[in-house]
Order: structure tokens, then sequence, then C-alpha cells
């Protein structure tokens, strides 16, 4: 009740404050604008169109709306009294700027916009006669506020055999139909839609001149892409993701459509047609129906099979044997103790299988099955930092550093007062890195329990956590077995530098999961992290030791946590670019020169460290800002396959080796660029573009 009051009575101030401050319609304002309505022709003829034009000129800073204005500002619009038989099309909008506003991104008309409107005539005009055709039109300009602007206008044109084009206002009807957008021909767009957004996918990406801007949706229940939606190339096509808006600036719902349509705002603005949403709107959930015993037993078996095989996979493995070596290190002490730690251990691996589980069934409430087990190596960040625990254990079970005498078990770092901290940490990581390791082996039964409600959601979550947690069980509860195992001796080092291959190769292919979520072009950053990593550990390992002065051991010290910083700097995530590569060809070069369209092409292989230092250190975002206002198309040679067309294009321009980096603009000789390419050679360069 409390909270109603409160958004009424915060309404009511609003839009007393939104009253004060616009001239709602109906309300006459001081008219600030000029207004014209002009003819194309001076003639018009039976059965034909004429387009005339609704030409506009605002006072300095202050600008009308676009047919959705983004807000509550209203648009132009023309009333038309017309002789019987005529009859009028809509209005023709021109591509809007958009603006910052009130409420958001607002899509505005500054200057002199011109709309236009076809006019079509019946076949029955008799010729010698004249028309008189008359409009009333209304619109909204604003600054720091708004106003209603109106007009009336009367155009008598008489009838002839055939329409005259007026040459006086040629260049104006030309001008106008340049700035309206065009659907390019071969364009196919699709949307689909989620709870909060909806996506266009445009297809092919090349009918869109040069690299898109924005998106301005026609209908109010969708935000523009720049109101934190996104533009991103998928392959050939361009995927625009508009955030949805669902309440009004007074709190009440805005009814949500079922297609969009819009511009695409681009080197020229595209008109994107009315799309329907497809095939992959959610369909209304159903109650999820509980599974009887005898079919649920089968799902809870799977689950706890699919657990203990969980044991023998290449992801879990070098767990299991670090967690061996800690059975044996306590094989001579209180068998209580060891049994407690087995239950700690069991209590890590269900407490994070809760963890992991529940997170999951949130995410499938809003995102049904697109969301499945193991989902969280889809996060690059999570990938990262579970590469650099693997690798870091792995020097450690190497001995390329120790840390404590506890070391040899997972959770090492913990002091053997806090072992049992260790063993829940232990079960702790033996979920995180069991849980992408179970879709090969869990599919079926996965897939099954996910469906299921939330009671034998978690219940059969819990049996997998279990299956994966029974030998440790098994080994604490029954300290007989432990007997079997041998006595800790010399071979327990030469025991834990094999298991650290396993770490190793768990590391590697967290490292090869990670290059394939940042791209290959990125795939030196990481490489060369983790050999900085490597050279912190062995600095740490090999100067930071007690028997060294306190000097040398802060040295150490300095020089590890730089090295592991610089490593963690180079393996991040790299930011997405704008900068959109295409693949070279002479043909492609000679398509887009003929264009009148500037080229610039990067010479470069894999195998190049050159080549890779100058990615990095020349593409800054003022350039890549540059090549997309200058219309620049960004081609790719790649010659780390042999490739004879690329080594006849590198001797007509007289080199031989690469890096070379080249920018062709239509009518002037190409700008061949140093070896080591600089921001400042390149913004040079493309600042000579007209």
């Amino acid at each position: 009740m409390i909270r109603h009051l409160i958004t009424a009575v915060l309404s009511f101030i609003l839009a007393s404050q939104i009253h004060a401050q616009f001239s709602l319609p109906g309300e006459s304002g001081p008219t600030s604008s000029q207004s014209s309505l002009i003819p194309e022709t001076t003639t018009i003829s039976p059965g034909s169109t004429i387009t005339v034009a609704l030409a506009l000129e605002h006072p300095d800073e202050w600008h009308s709306y676009y047919l959705n204005s983004g807000g509550v500002e209203l648009p132009p619009s023309i009333t038309w009294s017309l002789p019987d038989g005529f009859t009028a099309g809509p209005i023709q909008w021109p591509a809007p700027e958009v603006k910052d506003g009130y409420f958001g991104k607002s899509y505005v008309y500054s200057g002199s916009p011109v709309f236009l409107v076809d006019l079509t005539a019946p076949a029955s005009l008799e010729t010698g006669s004249s028309v008189t055709l008359k409009a009333d039109a209304q619109w909204q300009i604003c600054k720091e506020s708004c106003i209603n602007e109106e007009a009336s206008f009367t155009l008598t044109l008489p009838v002839a055999g055939s329409a005259e084009k007026d040459p006086e206002t040629a260049s104006l009807f030309e001008s106008a139909r340049a700035a309206i957008p065009v659907t390019p021909a071969g364009l196919e767009s699709s949307a689909s839609e989620s709870p909060e957004s909806l996506t266009l996918r445009l297809t092919p990406a090349s009918t869109v001149p040069g690299t898109p801007t924005d998106f301005v949706p026609d209908q109010t229940f969708l935000k523009s892409a720049s109101s934190g939606g996104s533009i991103t190339r998928d392959g050939d096509s361009w995927l625009v993701t508009l955030p949805r808006a669902t309440k009004d600036f007074l709190d009440n719902e805005i009814e949500q459509g079922d297609a969009v349509s819009g511009i695409l705002l681009a080197d020229a603005p595209v008109a994107i047609p009315l799309t329907t949403l497809g095939a992959t709107a959610p369909a209304p959930e159903t109650p999820r129906q509980a599974l009887s015993f005898t079919a649920f037993l089968p799902i809870i078996g799977g689950m706890l099979l699919g657990g203990l095989i969980l044991n023998l996979m290449p992801c879990v493995f070098p767990v299991i044997g670090l967690k061996i070596m800690g059975f044996v290190q306590q094989a001579g002490e209180d068998r209580r103790k060891i049994i407690l730690h087995g239950l700690t251990f069991t209590g890590g691996v269900l407490a994070s299988f809760g963890v992991l589980s529940g997170i999951l069934f949130v995410a499938r409430q809003s995102a049904g099955d697109t969301i499945g087990w193991g989902y969280q190596l889809q996060d690059p960040w999570v990938v990262l930092a579970l590469m650099f625990l693997m690798f870091i254990l792995a020097l450690n079970m190497y001995g390329v550093f120790e840390i404590g005498a506890s070391a040899t078990s997972v959770g090492g770092s913990l002091q053997s007062k806090q072992g049992l901290s260790g063993s829940f940490f232990s079960g702790v990581l033996a979920t995180v890195v069991a849980t992408p390791c179970s879709a090969p082996f869990l599919g079926v039964a996965i897939g099954a329990a996910i469906a299921l409600p939330a009671f034998q959601f978690f219940t059969a979550f819990a049996a997998m956590a279990i299956g994966l947690s029974l030998p440790y069980l098994i080994l604490s509860s029954f300290p007989k077995l432990i007997d079997y195992l041998p006595r800790p001796g010399a071979w327990m080092e030469s025991f834990k530098q094999a298991m650290s291959f396993l770490l190793f190769a768990t590391a590697g292919y967290l490292l090869w999961v990670y290059i394939g979520q940042i791209d290959l072009a990125n795939a030196l950053g990481p490489i060369f992290g983790l050999s900085a990593i490597a050279t912190a550990a062995w600095i740490y390992g090999r100067w930071n030791l007690p028997h060294k002065s306190k000097r040398a051991r802060a040295i150490a010290l300095v020089l590890t946590v730089a090295f592991a910083i610089a490593g963690c700097l180079m393996s991040k995530p790299p930011k997405p670019s704008s900068l959109v590569w295409e693949k070279w060809s002479e043909q492609k070069t000679a398509e887009l020169l003929e264009k009148d369209t500037p080229v610039y092409i990067d010479f470069t292989a894999q195998w190049c460290a050159t080549c890779q230092f100058n990615k990095k250190r020349a593409y800054t975002d003022e350039v890549v800002d540059l090549i997309n206002d200058k219309g620049v198309v960004t081609l790719k040679a790649d010659k780390t396959k042999p490739n004879p067309e690329i080594e006849a294009a590198l001797e007509k321009l007289g080199r031989s080796a690469i890096p070379v980096n080249v920018l062709y603009v239509p009518g002037k000789d190409p700008v061949v660029f140093p070896e080591l390419l600089s921001p400042n050679d390149l913004t040079k360069a493309l600042e000579t573009i007209d």
C-alpha cells in the first residue's frame, strides 16, 4: 500500500514537471520554425503519383523528432483534406540523429529536415481543370523546453496530360530522397527475443555499407542499440541487440510488440523492414512434472555412476592423485581424524555442487535449456582463473617452488593446523574441475535432471556429488585399506612430479578453451602470460628461501609480484574491437576501389612476431574510430600458409617479407607503412582521406 502511494505521489510530481516543461497536445505554443509544403511538380495528371515535401527550418539548437521520439515527445504529423479519389501515403522519414534526452536516448532532426509524402490522383481527373490540396501539419520542437507548432497549407495544381517536375525544387527533392534510408537488395532480417532484449540478425553483412554504429527502432517498446544494447559481427551477419523498454517515466507498463522495424545507422543509413519475431520466442512455461520413483531411480543411478566415473577423467584424476598423497601422509594419524577428513572433503563437494546446481536452477528459470551444466566455462575469466590455478599447482608439484610441508595436497596453501579446511577446499576444487568433464558421460542423466522440479533436481545433483566423493568416503571409513598404501619415502617426490604433468595437461586444455574464447589472433597474450607466471614461480622458489639474506628475499618477492602481475595483465581477455577484418583478395580490393572505397591491407602471418607486435601497438581506439569514420574497409592477407597470390601482391609493392601494411585511397598512390607500425603513422595517412 505504501509503495503504491509513493509511486502515485512521484508520478503526480513528475507529471506536473513535465506539463510545465512541455506544451502538451492541444495547447498551442509560439511558432518558432519556418515551414512550407512544396510539390515536386508544377502540374498533376490523372492517375499519377506526385511527391510533396514538408520542409521545416528550426531555430538554432532546437530539434524535432523521428517517428519514435525515444520518449514522450511528439513526431511530425500531417492531416490531409483531399478531393474525392485522392490518397496520401505515409511520411517518409529521413534518418535521425541519436541524442541524449531526459529519459534516455532521443531520435531527433536538427537544422532543416524535409519529410516527403506521395499523393496519388484518381484516373477520373479531367485535364484542363485544377485541384486543391489542403494539409494541417503539427510537430514539436525542443531545446531546454518543448513547444508544439502547427501550420496549415493549401496547394492548387492544374491538371495536365503529364505531371511536369519543377526544376527549381529538383535539388531539394534529390537531397531529401538521399536522406531517406533504403533497404539494400538481398538483405534478409530475422528476429528473436528474450525477456530483456530483442536481437536482429541481418544477412549478408556485406549489404550494409561500412560498420553500423547504432539502430533506431520504430517501436516504443525497444531502445536503441546505443542504450545498453550492441552491434556485433557474427560471420556473414550483423547481430543487433536492442534492450526492451518495459515501463515509461510514470512507471506505466509499455505494451510489448511482436515485430520490429527501424533504421540501421551506418555509412549510409539502412531501412530495416518490419520483421516478425521468429520461433525462438520463449514459449509459455508449463509446470514441471515430478517423476515417479521408478522413473526417477535410473536418473539417480546414472548421476551416482557418473560421479564415480568422473574420478577417472583427466580433469579430475590429478586431484585424486594429490588427495591420495594426503591420505598417505596421514596413514599414521588418528583414524577418527582420517574419517573426519573424508567427511569434510565430501562436505566440500556437496556444498560446491549445491552452489553450482543452485545457480543452474535459477538460470534455468529464465533461460530454459539454453544454459547447461558446466556453463561456467563459457566465461573467459573463469577459464583464465582455473588455468592459472592448474598451472601454478603443477609448477609447485614439479618442485619449481614450495609453499610449505602441506603443499603436496590440494588446498596445500593451508597450514597443517587447518587441515580440515584443506580437505574442504579439496572437495570444492574437485567439483570445479570435474563439472566441465561431465557432459560426455552424463549427457542423458543431466538432460533429464535439468527438466525436473526443484526437489528432484537437487536430489539428482546431490547423487552426482556423492558419486564423486565416494572413493574418499570409502578410504576414510575403512582405514584398513590405508594400511595397504605404501609408506612415505623417497618415491613420493617422483610420484609428486609425475602428477604435475597431469596438471600441466589440464592447464594446457584450459588454455585451448581460453584461446577459443578470445580468438587465435590474441593467443600470444596468455602464452607469454603463463611464461611470466612461470618466471615468477621460479624466482620465488630460487631466491625466497630461509637461508637467503633478507635483501635477496625482498628483491625476490618484488620480482615475483611484478612478473605475476605482468602475466595476469598479458593474459586477460582482450577488449572487443569494432575493427572487422575481411579476407583479402586482389579481386575484392579492385572491386572496392572501383566503388571509391578506401582499402587498408595487413599482409601478416601467425608466425610473424613483428606482425603480432604491430597489432597490439598500432590499432588504438582512436585509430579504429578513424578507420570506421573514414569508411575504410580492412582486409587481412594471411601468409601463415604459402599463398602465391600474396607473394605476387607483395612483389608489386616492392616487398618480399612481412609485415607489410598498405593503404589504398582511390585516385592516390598507395601508402606503404614502415615495418614497425605506429598509431601516428596510421593517423596521419587516414586523415588525408577526404
